[in-house]
């Protein structure tokens, strides 16, 4: 464990070294400010667009940080040669992945932090209302799909040969499921045989993202989500971590580090 730990140290170090975070930070941050200027509308309507819209740019930022974080991690190692003293430590593969994920996992943990922080203190202040189990709710589910994202994107970056496509195809893959995966078990039943079957099987073997964009719970000031639900969700997104998790060891095992 103390080496999968120093591994993560290692991920969240890089990333506050790089300029992603801020400067996607200060884009949500010139949005989110917006809101101190609502009252001169004096419309509650403005209020749900601009909290909409902020929320919107919080997911938005998580996705490219996550993605884009953990494309980069093995290859990087690759390029640079520092995989094989890694190994020669000894380290095994299998403690590699681990470490990036968690290191991953975690620094996108402390990005969404700073975030709804941000956004809640913004709001709060406007609204003078801080329904914080509802923030606590939404940022869990929230970094909970972020693991699948995570594990997701580890598994490409040992199939695909440069961090580039891994990435292109990541965002491809994670907004299609976003934005038309819950409704492929709809469209699968217009379509003829063997169309039907491979849309339906398709549809559950997805991991469906989209369960866990509860953004309209800030946005409208819904009902707090029962916590039973909160915990199947929770144990759904663990399973497809480590199932991607599990498969991304496989292959990194048979993969020649030259390659």
């Amino acid at each position: 464990m103390n080496t999968i730990f120093a591994l993560t140290g290692v991920v969240i170090k890089e990333l506050y070294r790089r300029k992603d975070f801020y400067v996607l930070f200060f884009l949500t941050a010139l949005i989110t400010v917006g809101l101190g200027f609502v009252n001169f509308f004096n419309d509650d309507k403005i209020v749900r667009y601009l909290k909409e819209v902020c929320l919107l740019l919080i997911w938005i930022s998580s996705l490219v940080i996550a993605i884009a974080t953990a494309a980069r991690q093995i290859p990087a190692e690759r390029e640079n040669r520092t995989i094989f003293p890694l190994l020669a430590k000894p380290v095994t593969r299998a403690q590699v992945i681990v470490g990036k994920f968690l290191g991953c996992w975690l620094a996108c943990g402390l990005v969404l932090l700073v975030f709804y922080v941000f956004f809640g203190v913004i709001a709060g202040s406007r609204e003078h209302h801080w329904p914080l189990l509802n923030y606590f709710q939404v940022l869990w589910l929230h970094w909970t799909m972020l693991a699948v994202v995570i594990a997701f994107v580890l598994f490409g970056s040992v199939v695909f040969a440069a961090p580039s496509s891994n990435t292109t195809i990541s965002f491809v893959i994670v907004l299609g499921i976003l934005f038309i995966g819950k409704y492929l078990g709809e469209v699968s039943t217009r379509q003829p045989e063997p169309v039907r079957t491979i849309v339906y099987t398709l549809y559950f073997l997805i991991p469906h993202l989209e369960w866990y964009d509860v953004r309209e719970r800030l946005a409208f000031d819904q009902k707090l989500i029962p916590w039973g639900y909160v915990l199947l969700a929770s144990v759904y997104a663990w399973f497809y971590s480590a199932f991607l998790l599990w498969a991304t060891g496989l292959v990194f095992r048979r993969k020649p580090l030259n390659a």
